[in-house]
């Protein structure tokens, strides 16, 4: 049996541990839709997006409570929120310093790796502050040699 056993024996078992570790009382529905974001590859997911996962996994919960929880998260370090346009946010699972490529068409944001971007001569923060972090997100669109062919006739 061994490792995978024991996984399907307390299933949220590493959901309830990244919880109890940020602070979070696992209610219910934390543990549902940490379970959602949490197992399986890190990923970018809307607040709509997780809404339908856990419809379609039959777990009753409405999209404000998941505006809820996954700003709850987002505090607590669980997650990443990445602001791509006003009022257009993803969640990412991959909390460590890194940018992202938007894809301006299908709206899927992708993951920099980090050694190929660097970000320098920041200019010195207000007085009294300091930068918590840099998100740079890399806008990108297919490009269409057709239609630029045509265009240069």
């Amino acid at each position: 049996m061994g490792m995978h056993g024991m996984s399907t024996a307390r299933p949220y078992k590493h959901v309830l541990d990244r919880l109890q570790e940020a602070g979070l009382r696992p209610t219910r529905q934390r543990l549902a839709l940490g379970r959602l974001l949490f197992e399986g590859e890190d990923r970018h997911v809307t607040a709509e997006q997780l809404h339908a996962e856990a419809r379609h996994a039959r777990i009753s919960v409405s999209l404000a409570t998941i505006y809820n929880t996954l700003h709850q998260f987002t505090a607590a370090g669980l997650l990443r929120e990445v602001v791509v346009d006003a009022g257009r946010s993803y969640f990412d699972t991959n909390v460590h310093e890194h940018h992202h490529f938007f894809n301006e068409e299908t709206g899927h944001l992708l993951d920099i790796e980090e050694t190929r971007l660097s970000v320098s001569d920041l200019p010195p923060p207000p007085a009294g502050m300091c930068i918590s972090r840099v998100d740079v997100i890399v806008r990108v669109a297919r490009t269409e040699p057709a239609i630029k062919a045509q265009a240069a006739e």
